[in-house]
Order: C-alpha cells, then sequence, then structure tokens
C-alpha cells in the first residue's frame, strides 16, 4: 500500500527550539511517521546540522540557501519562505505529496504557494499575535494578524490545541467553527523514567530543608514570570530558603533580574537561560512545584511535562491550561496576574503532602491515558484521512463531469 506523504512546514525543529512549537512539530511528525505515514519537515537553518537528515523515521530538511544577512525580522521570515519553497518544490516535483501541514504564521507563504499545486492544506495555530500582546496595537502587529486570517482562509483544515485557541479563531478571524479540529498537544512520561539520584543536583541549588520552584518558558512578558516573582516574597515567608529556578530566555530577562533585586529575592531566584534538554529532565525531578503563571497561554506544555515528571503543578487559570488542569485534581489553577493568589496555590502544595501526591497520581495517570503523542498523531491523521477523502471526493466529480461532456 502506497504511503501518504505529508509536507510539514515550520520555522523550527529541534535542535532549534525558540518555543513550544519545535517539541511539537518533533513529536507530532516521529509519531505519523512511526504510524506509516511518509513525513519531510522542510524548516529553518540550524548551525552544525545537515542539510537533509533522517530523524528516526522522519526525512528534516533544513534551508541552507538563506545565507543573505536582512535587515529585520520579516526580512527574515521572508527569506525563509523562499528557502522553504525550493525545497519543498524540488521534492514534490520528485515525488508529489498528497497534504501540506503549515505550523504558524512564519510559513504562510510556502504553504499558500505549494497549494496552488493542487496540495491541500492543513494548519496548525499554535498561538495568536493578538492574544500574546493582548491586542493588535502597532502595524507590525496588524501584518502578523493578517498573515494569521490567511493563513486560516486558505486551510481545508485548522488544527488547534484548545478549546480557548478554537473560541480565538472564531472571534478573531471568523472562522466556521466546523473547519476547526481540537487536537491537544501531549508528551511522553517514558522520557522521564531514568536512573538519577537527584541529591548532588538537588544540593547545587538548595539545602536539605529547601523547597524548589521550577518555571520553564520564554521571558516574555504574557508569560507572567514577573508575577512568580512577586508572589516569592509571601512564600518565603512561610518557607524561607525556596528556590525558584527560572529556565529559559528571552527579552524580559533583565527587567525580571531588576524586579527580583528590587523584591530582594534575587539571593533566591536563579536565572538559569537556555539548558539542554537532558538537564531540563533533571530540573524536573528535582523540584517541588512546577510553575506556570502565564497570563496568556494557548495550551501550557510545560505544565504537562511536569506533570509526566510527577510534580504537582500551579497554574494560572488562562487558555489551554484550563483543558487538563483540573483544580485539586490534576494541579492547583489560581487567578492569572494575581500574586498572592499564585502563592496561595505554592504554598497550598507545599503544605499538604497528601494533596500533593494526589494531584501526582491523578495528573500522571491522566497524561499517560490522553495526552500521549500516539493519540494525538491519530487524530492529527484523522483530520488528513478527512481532508484528503474529501478532495478525492471532489477530484472524481470532477473528472466524471468532464467525462459526461465528451
Amino acid at each position: 500500500m502506497k504511503k501518504e506523504r505529508v509536507l510539514m512546514l515550520a520555522w523550527e525543529y529541534p535542535p532549534r527550539i525558540i518555543g513550544g512549537l519545535s517539541r511539537v512539530v518533533w513529536a507530532l511528525s516521529k509519531e505519523l511517521a512511526n504510524q506509516g505515514l511518509e513525513v519531510h519537515v522542510v524548516t529553518a537553518d540550524h548551525p552544525g546540522t545537515k542539510e537533509h537528515e533522517l530523524d528516526g523515521l522522519v526525512h528534516v530538511h533544513r534551508v541552507k540557501t538563506q545565507s543573505d544577512t536582512t535587515p529585520d525580522f520579516l526580512a527574515w521570515v521572508n527569506r525563509l519562505n523562499i528557502g522553504l519553497l525550493q525545497y519543498a518544490i524540488q521534492l514534490h516535483n520528485e515525488k508529489p505529496f498528497d497534504i501540506v501541514h503549515a505550523h504558524d504564521w512564519m510559513v504562510t507563504d510556502a504553504a499558500w504557494v505549494m497549494k496552488s499545486f493542487g496540495l491541500p492544506l492543513v494548519s496548525t495555530i499554535h498561538a495568536t499575535e493578538a492574544g500574546r500582546m493582548g491586542g493588535i496595537h502597532s502595524d507590525m502587529q496588524r501584518y502578523v494578524n493578517q498573515m494569521e486570517w490567511r493563513l486560516t482562509f486558505e486551510s481545508w483544515k485548522i488544527i488547534v490545541n484548545s478549546v480557548h485557541m478554537k473560541a480565538e479563531l472564531g472571534q478573531l478571524f471568523t472562522v466556521p467553527e466546523d473547519k476547526i479540529h481540537i487536537v491537544p498537544n501531549g508528551t511522553d512520561p517514558a522520557h522521564f523514567n531514568f536512573e538519577f539520584d537527584p541529591k548532588p543536583m538537588r544540593a547545587s541549588f538548595a539545602a536539605d530543608h529547601q523547597r524548589i520552584v521550577l518555571y520553564v518558558g520564554r521571558l516574555v512578558n504574557e508569560k507572567g514570570v514577573q508575577v512568580m516573582l512577586q508572589a516569592a516574597p509571601m512564600i518565603l515567608s512561610h518557607y524561607p530558603g525556596t528556590q525558584f529556578l527560572v529556565v529559559g530566555t528571552g527579552y524580559f530577562m533583565d527587567d525580571l533580574k531588576a524586579q527580583a533585586s528590587n523584591l530582594g529575592v534575587d539571593h533566591n531566584v536563579k536565572f538559569l537561560g537556555y539548558v539542554s534538554d537532558d538537564d531540563l529532565l533533571r530540573l524536573y525531578k528535582i523540584a517541588d512545584v512546577v510553575c506556570i503563571p502565564s497570563l496568556y497561554e494557548p495550551f501550557g506544555i510545560v505544565a504537562l511535562e511536569g506533570m509526566a515528571a510527577n510534580v504537582p503543578v500551579v497554574v494560572s487559570d488562562v487558555g489551554g491550561l484550563r483543558d487538563f488542569v483540573e483544580h485539586m485534581e490534576t494541579g492547583i489553577t489560581t487567578y492569572a496576574g494575581n500574586a498572592q493568589s499564585l502563592a496561595w496555590g505554592i504554598l497550598e502544595v507545599m503544605r499538604n503532602p497528601e494533596l500533593a501526591a494526589h494531584i501526582r497520581k491523578k495528573a500522571y495517570d491522566k497524561v499517560q491515558n490522553v495526552y500521549n503523542w500516539k493519540s494525538i498523531a491519530q487524530a492529527t491523521y484523522d483530520v488528513y484521512r478527512s481532508v484528503l477523502d474529501t478532495a478525492r471526493g471532489d477530484a472524481s466529480k470532477k473528472k466524471e463531469g468532464s467525462l459526461s461532456h465528451r
């Protein structure tokens, strides 16, 4: 039986990791390939990588032709799309693809052109500019918003990762409800199943009696790290010596460091920057709490990773987090932007070991049984299948109509 060929377009793929999109594309494409599809990911270049390589069963093609310097980010995106097209068209000419799957607005132009080859287009919208920025306030944001609209308009079907994102697309772009399919993100608990003595690593950050609160994510306003820092003095008043480990990079880092200093908690906050995947897995395993204080969060894959690592998660009540973090069951939800509420949630876990154990068990069961990549890839393939069946049915009708007029 012929393998269906999928062209996956994404601006990041490991080891290029800017945000959560990279890990989602990686995990999804690998599981789709494991389930029998021929998956080609065409993506941006990254230093030290090959132009073409097999990542398991996934063909990864990195744009090596994008060597010109560009004056700004939009010019870089435009150059990237030209490079993506060079690769995609060449691959399609060698052996036709069956479907295109585009991830977010940065690949809109390349996806739009590939659609002109008669390929049905599916897109995943991971987040929106209006959501990230709390509205559209500048010409740059208007441009991104327009590109997002065009990708949703040109797509046959759209995948989003949460109930919140489905409503957001309907409100922003008046996308018909039946055009949007909710397919959540996931994680693999098996990544955390390795032999590891946490004591030496833990001792490098905290004394035996001290607690560790872990944040993982970009250091940008909408991720709400500033709220966690505001909550820190309240937590420290009950649990002196608590250490807050902040993993990630972003434009907000200097502001956050200044805030920690002004609050007098800089000795308790460690900004670790970028860490390797192996170190990140170990950081999860030494944490007492994983904190996700987002002001805007389309899904919240870090919460899933915390759940898979058997660490209680304390989250804000925004976006996709509400889909899978059930208050006092699979985590603790707090009011977004409210430092007192966040401090209460973190202290609730620290004070109540029985509650923490209950949350860990419920959350781990949910990750294993619902938010695993095998189920997610199957749901994604079901979207592909419905699009391909409809497209082929339409093509057959056109052919029959053509024959009847001869």
